[in-house]
């Protein structure tokens, strides 16, 4: 089923306007510097911000990439040993924290806290000569963590620490972070939209059993949570479902060894302009099935865009009550299976593509067929 829900109660006494929305994504991967240079020359992002011994951090290096209001970070460890050499080793290049803005750290950290979150660092404050930054961070499934970000008084180009340092990148029309997907394992999804409600108040919005995300090998079941002010947090959080064979959400658990962000999904004013760059610049896409357009007119009825463009580029289209949405997700952005983005454009569609499950799904077991994973 994929109608919209009420979800259960908001927890007492909850105060939305703690989490402003996603303030930035941080990766641990083995190489900062190559990782900038391949969102920059990829996708467009540019380069505006350095952390490393050249600016007193002995222990890391971290680039910091805009595009419109994402904020991805790059952070590599710089010896064997410590948190980020663990973290790499373990899951390789993947998504360590996803960063809430908040107008008080201290406030949402002990709310958090309070409502049952792990903490992992006390309410801190940065500074330098462009102001002080308050942070705090909690711990959430996996190894993945959520940092609350109170940067209201200050001026610099991320957080204390780091330095300016701008490579333009040629910009593809991303502008902000749509949804994060999260994988965790079989019979612990409930427990997670559990976790969301009771520590941050999010509710159910949307929610997917095998009827809705299956194909003839596999099958997963997800439950979209929600909140923050305004309901600009939105986390698809998905399990696996049995099957004749491995889903996706297992082969991801496998390589990934635990569960952690699966893919992030960035919006775009413009999709077909978008994509067509983002070819050009060498980014790999899942390819639909053939027959997916043959009854697309039928499905989603009158669009806009032109048809013929979107076969050509692999956008899927789909429609709900609100309006339509076009999708595209890549490959995975590593060697091992785990991470991807999706690019997705909205017009009054509120939902997640229900309608192109089928041949995501194909085409994502395609390429685990290919890999010998399925």
């Amino acid at each position: 089923m994929s109608a919209q829900l009420e979800g259960p109660p908001r927890a007492p006494e909850y105060r939305e306007t703690l989490l402003d929305g996603v303030d930035h994504i941080e990766f641990f991967v083995g190489n900062a510097r190559q990782a900038a240079h391949f969102y920059r020359s990829a996708f467009g992002f540019d380069v505006v911000g350095y952390s490393g011994p050249e600016t007193g951090v002995r222990d890391r290096a971290s680039y910091v990439l805009r595009q419109g209001e994402v904020v991805l970070v790059m952070t590599a460890p710089l010896g064997p040993d410590g948190e980020i050499a663990d973290h790499v080793r373990r899951h390789g290049d993947g998504v360590r924290t996803l960063a809430f803005q908040v107008e008080d750290a201290g406030a949402a950290f002990q709310d958090a806290v309070a409502r049952g979150a792990r903490p992992v660092a006390e309410p801190h404050v940065v500074e330098d000569s462009d102001g002080a930054v308050r942070l705090a961070t909690v711990r959430t499934f996996g190894d993945t963590v959520h940092t609350f970000v109170e940067r209201e008084e200050y001026q610099g180009v991320f957080l204390p620490g780091y330095r300016r340092e701008f490579k333009a990148g040629s910009g593809s029309g991303l502008h902000v972070v749509d949804h994060c997907v999260c994988n965790v394992e079989l019979t612990r999804m409930d427990e997670w939209v559990a976790w969301y409600n009771r520590v941050f108040g999010f509710d159910v919005f949307q929610e997917f059993d095998e009827q809705d995300i299956a194909t003839q090998y596999s099958a997963l079941r997800s439950k979209v949570v929600r909140g923050g002010r305004g309901g600009s947090i939105t986390f698809p959080i998905n399990e696996p479902a049995k099957g004749l064979k491995r889903s996706q959400i297992e082969e991801y658990l496998d390589y990934y060894h635990g569960p952690g962000v699966q893919h992030i999904a960035l919006h775009t004013g413009d999709i077909v302009e978008t994509v067509g760059w983002l070819r050009q610049q060498g980014a790999e896409f899942l390819a639909a099935p053939r027959a997916y357009y043959e009854s697309l007119p039928d499905r989603i009825g009158d669009i806009d865009e032109d048809l013929e463009k979107l076969r050509d580029l692999n956008i899927l289209v789909d429609r709900d009550e609100h309006g339509y949405l076009l999708q595209i997700f890549t490959r995975p952005v590593e060697d091992r299976p785990t991470l991807f983005f999706e690019v997705i454009q909205r017009k009054g569609c509120r939902g997640f593509g229900k309608g192109n499950f089928q041949a995501l799904f194909e085409a994502i077991e395609q390429e685990q067929a290919a890999r010998g994973n399925l």
